[in-house]
């Protein structure tokens, strides 16, 4: 099985968290756009929709929905989402494209996270991916100095501006043994908007999608 049928099975999954009458939260990413294609087939129970990026807007508006914001929607049933690495307990990085501040709002607005990806997703340890951090453009250089005495490497996504006017500093090749930590610790670094960490609030569920089928995983 190549990873476009499984990314297509795990959102196919997802679909039964779908309840009649809920108010759904959609992510961003290649996952997250076949579970748009498949949206339409639940479409009479949802009862509003709010995604976390433009690009997502633009491919359910495509498919006949019309998209709220959060304010007018308020607190969401359930978020579904994908991960760029995901550990066993559903501590995830997330941000790989660029929508990690609008993605991390709505999983906190959610009463149910749940996260779709495949199964090279899942990892032992965060931080082979590189960890995203949404800046303040004007404090770029100040936070990437501040990320230096952490003795990591912080590199500049070049040419890229995020839905908010912000930009995305990449550390690369970073282990995190623990998430809930650095989390806490980077959101203290003046200038950080949001850190690509999702372990103060992991997801609920995760599915995992394999050669096997799709399995579920529960923090």
């Amino acid at each position: 099985m190549d990873a476009t049928e499984k990314k297509r099975i795990a959102a196919e999954a997802s679909l039964q968290f779908i309840e009649p009458g809920m108010s759904l939260g959609v992510g961003t990413g290649s996952t997250v756009n076949c579970l748009i294609e498949l949206l339409p087939t639940v479409r009479d129970m949802i009862d509003g929709i709010v995604s976390s990026s433009r690009t997502s807007t633009k491919l359910l508006e495509d498919h006949g929905f019309e998209v709220q914001t959060l304010n007018e929607a308020g607190d969401l049933d359930v978020y579904i989402d994908g991960a760029d690495e995901s550990t066993k307990r559903l501590h995830l990085i997330k941000g790989g494209g660029g929508a990690l501040t609008r993605e991390k709002v709505l999983a906190g607005a959610s009463r149910r996270f749940v996260c779709i990806v495949d199964d090279s997703k899942l990892v032992g340890m965060l931080g082979e991916f590189p960890l995203p951090i949404e800046v303040l453009p004007m404090a770029q250089e100040f936070v990437s100095r501040q990320l230096l005495k952490l003795r990591v490497q912080p590199v500049w996504r070049e040419r890229f501006v995020t839905d908010n006017g912000n930009h995305i500093l990449d550390i690369h090749d970073m282990q995190i043994p623990n998430p809930v930590e650095l989390e806490n610790r980077l959101n203290q670094i003046p200038g950080i908007v949001t850190v690509g960490l999702f372990a103060q609030r992991p997801a609920d569920i995760l599915l995992v999608a394999s050669d096997d089928g799709v399995r579920e995983m529960r923090a």
